[in-house]
C-alpha cells in the first residue's frame, strides 16, 4: 500500500524531527486531555468506592430496630416507660412487610468473661439467629466450620462461634473447632470461627438467641432487631418504610402515635441509596468536566493541524514539481496526524493510570484516627478501558479531519501557486 510506504514513513519521520515544537504541542494536547479524562474518572470512582466500601460492614439493605424509653403518656401508660421488644414483634413485623426478607433478634452482653483452660479475656457475647450471618456478612472461610444454625436454635444447644481474636488470645496456636470454652462458668462447645469482626477492638462470641434467652433470663424477649429489606431503591420508599415501622411497632408496644424516639431505627438502605444517588450526580458532572478537557484537546490538536498545513503549503507546492502525487502528500499529513495521536494518547493513559495507581496506593495505606477498621473516602479507583479507547479513538479522528480537508485544499492548489504562499 502506498499509504505504508517505507519512504512515507521516512519522510513523516523526518518532518517530525525538523518540527519538533509543533510536534509536541499536538502531541500534548492529546496526551494531557487523555489523562486529565483518567484522573478526573479515576479519582470520581475511587471516592466512590471509599464511601460505599463503608457500608461493607453490612448489608447495604439492613434495618436496625431497637427500643428506648417513651416520652408521652398513652392509654394509662406514664412517660418514661422502658420499651421491651418480644420474638412476636419480629413475627409481626415479618408477616406485616413483604419487604422485609432475612430477619434476627440479638441479645447483646458486653464485657463477659470468656476463657479457655488458663487463658481468659473479657468479649461481647452476642446471642443471634441463623440470618444474622448474612445481614451483618459475617465471613467464616472453609476449614473454620459453620455459624449458628435452625437446629442449634430450636434445641438451645450450648454452641459458639467465635472471632479471630478470641480464638487467638485463648487457644494460642490450637484449633478452636469441637473444643469448650467456659462464657459466665457455662461451657460452650466452639463450632465456627469468625474472620471479618478479626481487626475490632471487641472479641466477639455469638452463641444461639434461644439459649441466650434462657441463659440470661430473657425468655421471649430480644434486646434488637436486625432486618434485611428488598425491593426499596429510592430515598421516599425508604423513608415512607421506615415510618409505617415505627407506627406498626408504636401499636403493638401501646406507644403515642407521636412518640417517634421511642422506638430506633437505622435505615442503612436509606443511606446507602441517598448517598450512592448522590455519587451519581458526582460522575455525571466529572464526566462533563472531562468531555469538556477533551474537547480542548481536539480543538488544540485541530487549530495546530491547520497552523501545520498552511505553513506547509509551499512545501507541498515543491513537493508537486518534483513529481508527488496529491494522494501521497494527503496520506503522509494523515499518517503524521494518526502517529502523533494514537503514540501521545498512549502515553497520556499510561501516565494517567499511573498516576491512578499511586493514588490508590497512598490512599490505600493510609488510615484515620480510627486505624484500619476507620471510615475511607478514596479506595481502588479506576477507570473503564473501553471509555478511555473511545476517547482516544476520537482524538485520532478529529486529528484525522483537522489535517485532512486543509491539506485536501493545500495539495489541490498549483504547484506555482503553492510555492509562492508565505
Amino acid at each position: 500500500m502506498k499509504f505504508l510506504e517505507f519512504d512515507t514513513i521516512t519522510e513523516i519521520f523526518s518532518t517530525m524531527r525538523q518540527s519538533k515544537l509543533r510536534t509536541f504541542l499536538t502531541g500534548f494536547s492529546v496526551a494531557w486531555g487523555i489523562f486529565m479524562l483518567i484522573v478526573l474518572l479515576g479519582s470520581g470512582k475511587g471516592l466512590q468506592n471509599g464511601v460505599s466500601s463503608n457500608f461493607s460492614n453490612n448489608a447495604v439493605n439492613m434495618v436496625n430496630v431497637w427500643p428506648r424509653r417513651t416520652n408521652m403518656p398513652y392509654k394509662g401508660f406514664k412517660a418514661y416507660r422502658r420499651l421491651r421488644f418480644k420474638d412476636q414483634d419480629m413475627e409481626m413485623l415479618k408477616n406485616h412487610f413483604p419487604q422485609i426478607d432475612k430477619a434476627s433478634g440479638i441479645i447483646s452482653l458486653y464485657g463477659r468473661t470468656v476463657s479457655y483452660g488458663k487463658e481468659y479475656g473479657n468479649y461481647s457475647i452476642e446471642g443471634v439467629m441463623p440470618d444474622y450471618k448474612d445481614i451483618r456478612i459475617l465471613s467464616i472461610e472453609a476449614g473454620n466450620g459453620r455459624f449458628i444454625n435452625t437446629v442449634d436454635m430450636l434445641e438451645e444447644r450450648k454452641v459458639a462461634v467465635i472471632n479471630q481474636k478470641i480464638a487467638e488470645n485463648l487457644f494460642r496456636g490450637e484449633k478452636p473447632l469441637g473444643k469448650y470454652i467456659q462464657i459466665g462458668g457455662i461451657a460452650f462447645m466452639v463450632v465456627g470461627v469468625e474472620t471479618k469482626t478479626s481487626n475490632d477492638e471487641n472479641g466477639y462470641c455469638y452463641i444461639p438467641h434461644s439459649t441466650a434467652q434462657t441463659i440470661y433470663n430473657k425468655k421471649g424477649y430480644t434486646d434488637e432487631f436486625y432486618f434485611t429489606v428488598t425491593g426499596m431503591d429510592s430515598p421516599e420508599a425508604n423513608e415512607a418504610f421506615t415510618i409505617a415501622l415505627r407506627k406498626t411497632l408504636a401499636r403493638s408496644l401501646i406507644v403515642h402515635p407521636d412518640d417517634t424516639a421511642a422506638i430506633g431505627v437505622w435505615n442503612m438502605a436509606e443511606n446507602y441509596v441517598q448517598t450512592m444517588r448522590i455519587f451519581s450526580t458526582i460522575q455525571l458532572f466529572v464526566l462533563i468536566i472531562g468531555l469538556c478537557t477533551l474537547v480542548a484537546g481536539i480543538v488544540g490538536v485541530g487549530n495546530i493541524m491547520v497552523i501545520t498545513v498552511k505553513e506547509r503549503t509551499r512545501e507541498f507546492g515543491i513537493k508537486k514539481a518534483i513529481g508527488a502525487s496529491p494522494a501521497n502528500i494527503l496520506n503522509a499529513v494523515l499518517v503524521e496526524s494518526v502517529m502523533i495521536t494514537s503514540v501521545f494518547g498512549y502515553i497520556g493513559m499510561i501516565l494517567g493510570i499511573g498516576l491512578l495507581e499511586i493514588l490508590s496506593l497512598i490512599m490505600g495505606n493510609a488510615t484515620g484516627a480510627g486505624g484500619a477498621d476507620s471510615p475511607k473516602v478514596f479506595l481502588n479507583p479506576s477507570v473503564d478501558l473501553t471509555t478511555v479507547i473511545i476517547a482516544t479513538g476520537i482524538l485520532i479522528v478529529s486529528g484525522l479531519l483537522a489535517g485532512y480537508f486543509p491539506a485536501k485544499k493545500a495539495v489541490n492548489i498549483k504547484p506555482v501557486e503553492a510555492m509562492r504562499a508565505d
